[in-house]
């Protein structure tokens, strides 16, 4: 993150910016603040942070405006962080630049409280009751193209939680009634031609910026004697926007500070004269785009066009087969990213072990615009819906297996091309087929992703657009039966939301769409979907004959993810219903597929099944262990619900001899349920044993003790809560006694003290070199460091043989 904000058209809605995967349930630590943390020093706000942590602290809305790569967004962060450790709960950022449609604003907030959705509630009442008695500051980045949502959905939690406040940042104001606005300008500039030492010009931000983003790409540069007076008048023609000096440093692995200041000189005299109307600070700006659009090859112009598609980045495997074609061999598609990269036109991060590429918002509008007018847009963001339904359909056919985390991962990082897929499977006319089969692979990606209305938001669009264009979706070729499946999983999600009564007509016309289709698999589907709506209603006898009929046809498909799935439902439904010796039969069986095979989540909710099972027959201790075991397995999903559902059982035997750790456990409970959207209509089958233990537990306890031991549990972040429901302690967590660094960096920290370089770090801990770089840049961020040299010292003191 530079010293700027990504501010320009939006595409569609980011993950939570806190992490790919968000940490969602339970209240921030008050070490943590919730906001992400800084990859690089911001230079000269600490007077904009200030007034506007003040101006936070008398107004409840406060809104910055200013032009785009102004750094408004940086500005937000930094104060979000200083005031989000001082409340109970935190601060939450909610991404919007690419989010396009204004009916999704509540899931985005929703997403960045950590709200995994498994009820049919509208998602603001959600948000209202979630942070009704909260003391929260959110964030909302980039919100002038969602100010007829925004300013509704602010009003609406400011007049219903006293204890939110709001901090937004749009180049239009919200109109809100209390809303304070705050003014970002650009960053101080030296006078040219004024005599002043080279630490006195370092001490200038604008200056400060240039040095630290050019020996980025230049390592060793500094500002000297020699290029000082270079460096100034290079700034002020820039107007101190931190975009566009960034977008100028970047040229420093090519040109020297003079070149650069000559080649942005002529451009800006040639395209002054063109363009009157635009403020000089945007002006600017566009035109220093122009001029790195001007220097790039043809290749990686129509590369940077083609990219704009993506929403929220893109991998190399999706670069090449979007972009390529038409000049641009997939072979070449490698070194094409690359100079866009050594242009910071892509910004690169990695991800599980995979390249990443990313571009400011600005540049990304600037691209589209360029292929908007090529006439290829519609072609472009076709072969992007195609990519996407390729790679949903692969982890589809891969989830039940070894790589069902990483898949689980690597979707979690494409949500917002997805729905960006979806999108444009709606906007264009004869594409409903293909959305339908997109939003319906892979099968448990709603689910997983804690999107329940979001994922029936999108099949109820399609099912409708399939429906008004009369389109045979049911026989589309590349789709088959989809139409089928489409309305048996919008029908499922709304069991899993507790819609049962709605349900039940969508699965009977999906059984008779399967049916008439010939589909043998969704019709499998819709019996395992009327299944849940029986266990849902306690006909446990009723759900087993469904599974039992589901579990047949798809081992004669031969289905074994599926078959897998239905086998734990039926011993669990079996076991409710008393006939425990076969449910554990069936359990072992589907233990010893899933091992085979080496997957994870549904084994380890086979585990829940069992240990629900030994509760039910009196084995409290081993259903304590079996629990515990089913934890660790779907831990790495983030499924809440299933999670709870385990806790649960762990807390039942911890109020038999710790009352004090029950109530606690019952805390995390609270905002494990909280967190999905409801109570125990999610589990009904376990409601009248919460409320034994609950009972028991407040009998052993005095009131006062049970919530001090309640808000204990309720406030704990939720890798530290889930260490504490296993009793394990924490891996890696950042150490507060260390400048809240995490175990590597404090390795890292170690290293740099000694004396190594990064290449030198990366090889000692065998590591990439750019990881390496990344961690002495966080590094240098949490601790508010410039230089190696600091943290050299600052490692020296921390280190247990300092005097």
């Amino acid at each position: 993150m530079t010293d700027h904000d990504a501010d320009g058209q939006p595409d569609t809605c980011d993950p939570p910016a806190t992490q790919v995967i968000a940490e969602a349930p339970g209240r921030s630590a008050r070490r943590h603040s919730g906001v992400p943390d800084d990859l690089t020093p911001l230079f000269g706000r600490r007077a904009e942070v200030t007034a506007v942590r003040r101006l936070l602290t008398a107004s409840r809305l406060v809104t910055l405006t200013g032009p785009g790569g102004v750094g408004k967004t940086r500005v937000a962060l930094r104060a979000a962080a200083a005031l989000g450790r001082h409340l109970p709960d935190g601060a939450h950022v909610v991404e919007l630049a690419r989010l396009r449609d204004p009916q999704l604003l509540p899931q985005c907030v929703a997403a960045a409280l950590g709200l995994a959705d498994r009820t049919g509630r509208d998602p603001l009442e959600a948000v209202v009751d979630h942070v009704q008695p909260r003391r929260l500051l959110l964030v909302l980045d980039n919100c002038e193209h969602l100010v007829g949502a925004c300013a509704p959905a602010v009003e609406t939690l400011l007049r219903a939680a006293p204890g939110v406040r709001v901090l937004t940042t749009s180049r239009q104001v919200l109109r809100v009634p209390g809303e304070q606005v705050f003014q970002v300008g650009p960053l101080p500039t030296p006078t040219p031609g004024e005599r002043k030492s080279v630490g006195e010009l370092l001490r200038n931000p604008s200056v400060a910026l240039f040095e630290q983003r050019a020996a980025a790409v230049l390592p060793g540069f500094a500002v000297t004697r020699d290029n000082a007076e270079a460096v100034i008048r290079l700034v002020c023609h820039l107007d101190g926007l931190p975009l566009a000096i960034e977008l100028a440093s970047a040229w420093m692995r090519t040109l020297s500070v003079q070149e650069i200041l000559a080649k942005l000189t002529d451009r800006f005299a040639l395209l002054t004269s063109r363009s009157t109307t635009s403020a000089p600070r945007q002006h600017t700006l566009r035109e220093l785009v122009d001029w790195s659009h001007a220097l790039c090859t043809d290749q990686e112009r129509a590369l940077w066009a083609r990219a704009s598609v993506f929403a929220s980045g893109f991998d190399l495997e999706a670069a090449e087969a979007v972009c390529s074609g038409d000049g641009i061999p997939v072979r070449a598609v490698v070194e094409v990213v690359d100079g866009l990269v050594g242009k910071s036109v892509l910004t690169r991060e990695e991800h599980d072990g995979r390249a990443r590429y990313r571009m400011l918002e600005t540049i990304r509008e600037y691209g589209h615009a360029r292929l908007v007018e090529s006439g290829k847009l519609t072609v472009l963001r076709r072969r992007h819906r195609d990519h996407f339904l390729d790679l949903t359909s692969r982890a589809q056919d891969q989830w039940f297996g070894p790589h069902q985390v990483a898949w689980f991962v690597r979707l979690r990082l494409e949500h917002a091309n997805l729905q960006a897929a979806l999108r444009f499977c709606l906007d264009e006319p004869g594409e409903a087929a293909a959305g339908l089969a997109l939003a319906v692979a892979p099968r448990h990606y709603w689910i997983s992703f804690g999107s329940l209305s979001e994922g029936r938001y999108w099949l109820s669009r399609l099912l409708s657009a399939a429906d008004t264009a009369k389109a045979p979706v049911e026989r589309a070729p590349e789709t088959g039966g989809v139409l089928a499946s489409a309305l048996g999983t919008y029908a499922y999600l709304g069991v899993l939301q507790g819609r049962t009564v709605e349900a039940r007509p969508l699965l009977e016309q999906a059984r008779a769409d399967a049916e008439s289709s010939r589909d043998v698999a969704a019709l499998a589907w819709t019996r395992h979907h009327a299944a849940m709506i029986a266990v849902f209603h306690d006909d446990f006898a009723g759900a087993a004959t469904l599974f039992e009929q589901a579990l047949t046809a798809f081992r004669a498909l031969s289905d074994t993810g599926a078959a897998a799935e239905c086998t734990f439902k039926l011993a669990l439904s079996l076991a409710a219903g008393g006939d425990h010796e076969r449910a554990a039969a069936l359990c072992c069986e589907a233990e010893e597929v899933t091992a085979a095979h080496d997957e994870s989540w549904i084994r380890g909710l086979t585990a829940f099944a069992r240990s629900l099972s030994s509760w039910w027959r009196g084995d409290t201790g081993i259903a304590d262990r079996l629990a515990r075991d089913a934890i660790r397995l779907i831990r790495p999903f983030q499924d809440w619900w299933d999670i709870a559902m385990c806790a649960e059982i762990l807390a039942w035997r911890a109020a038999e001899d710790d009352p004090d750790r029950a109530a606690q456990l019952f805390g995390i409970l609270h905002s494990l349920w909280q967190s999905v959207g409801g109570t125990f209509f999610a589990a009904p089958f376990m409601a009248d044993l919460h409320g034994q233990c609950e009972r028991k537990i407040r009998s052993a306890l005095a009131p006062k003790a049970f919530e001090r031991a309640f808000q204990r549990g309720a406030r704990l972040p939720v890798h530290d809560a889930l260490d504490y429901v296993l009793q394990e302690p924490s891996a890696d967590r950042p150490d507060t006694a260390m400048g809240g660094l995490t175990r590597r960096e404090r390795e890292v920290s170690a290293l740099v003290a000694a004396g190594l370089s990064n290449k030198e770090v990366a090889a000692r801990l065998v590591i990439a070199q750019r990881t390496a770089e990344n961690h002495v840049e966080r590094i240098l961020a949490k601790l508010g460091f410039t230089s190696r040299a600091q943290l050299a010292v600052w490692a020296a003191e921390q280190s247990p043989s300092a005097p």
